[in-house]
């Protein structure tokens, strides 16, 4: 049988600047941890913490711009494009911009915190 999620639980976000994280589907608000939704909107000059998380990680640009730090390289992610992270990359996300980013989010496992690994 179906099953309506009625609305997101916010997440408490890392970051230098507060970061809306709103979990659709997760650990916390559907009780699943084979995938996680969540939708994030990141103001401008908002950066986390480098990780090096044990799940897949798509992302899906709404608004804005998301920069994408990799071991390696940069990338940015516009408007309608979408980028994958395998498990155990290391990444760091940010929303340099002036616009910052609204992004849905998708991990597989589910998003946790004791698998995203950050940096100290």
């Amino acid at each position: 049988m179906p099953r309506i999620i009625e609305s997101p639980t916010i997440i408490e976000s890392a970051g230098n600047k507060p970061k809306r994280i709103e979990e659709f589907v997760g650990r916390v608000n559907s009780d699943q941890s084979d995938v996680s939704v969540a939708r994030m909107v990141s103001p401008p000059g908002w950066t986390e913490p480098g990780q090096h998380p044990k799940f897949m990680e798509i992302t899906l640009v709404l608004k804005g711009e998301l920069h994408l730090d990799y071991e390696g390289g940069e990338c940015d992610v516009s408007v309608g494009q979408s980028v994958i992270t395998y498990p155990g990359e290391w990444v760091r996300y940010s929303t340099p911009g002036s616009s910052g980013a609204e992004y849905v989010a998708v991990c597989l496992p589910a998003f946790s915190p004791d698998t995203v690994q950050r940096d100290n």
